[in-house]
């Protein structure tokens, strides 16, 4: 994983952040009233945020139980053979059911979060994924209630924190903000 370098963020861009997360279709003369800045320079705010990679997007968060997907569950998947990691990664990204794939350290290669509509579905995307080159064994929990299920990011509490942007060829840091 190549290393870029570290972009620093004022105590404003952090609650701009908070902000967007907490709605962000609110319009920009809203959050700037909320953070003491016009909605321009809101708006320049965001676009740095975005340009940075701290934003990555915009999403509706939906209820999956509505949308008829009513089993969550984990599946722990292991491999023995090493060369098939990238292969398998796109593999699982090619199923929709799939919503994280995480590669891990323990018994397991890649720990899945899916939701499906029903146990014969899961089993099916399980079949799926057993099908895989490379896949040894996977192991399935199925999520009987959820207590906590959040997309928010925690931010730091500090005036600044860092945020590793993508660096970009030919471009420089510039100095200080105009606010």
């Amino acid at each position: 994983m190549k290393l870029s370098r570290v972009a620093e963020f004022d105590a404003t861009d952090r609650a701009i952040l908070e902000l967007l997360q907490d709605n962000c279709k609110q319009p920009m003369a809203a959050i700037g009233q909320q953070v003491g800045l016009s909605a321009p320079s809101v708006l320049e705010r965001i676009h740095k945020l975005e340009e940075t990679g701290v934003i990555t997007g915009y999403a509706a968060h939906v209820d999956a139980r509505r949308l008829g997907k009513d089993v969550t569950a984990f599946i722990g998947v292991a491999t023995d053979v090493p060369r098939a990691i990238g292969t398998l990664e796109r593999g699982i990204a090619g199923i929709d059911d799939v919503l994280e794939c995480h590669h891990v350290t323990g018994s397991y290669t890649f720990l899945l979060k899916v939701k499906v509509e029903n146990t014969h579905f899961l089993e099916s995307l399980i079949d799926r994924v057993r099908s895989f080159e490379g896949v040894s064994r996977t192991e399935t929990l199925v999520v009987l209630s959820t207590a906590t299920e959040r997309s928010r990011i925690a931010l730091d509490a500090r005036d600044e924190f860092v945020a590793r942007p993508p660096r970009r060829s030919g471009s420089r840091a510039r100095g200080g903000r105009g606010q």
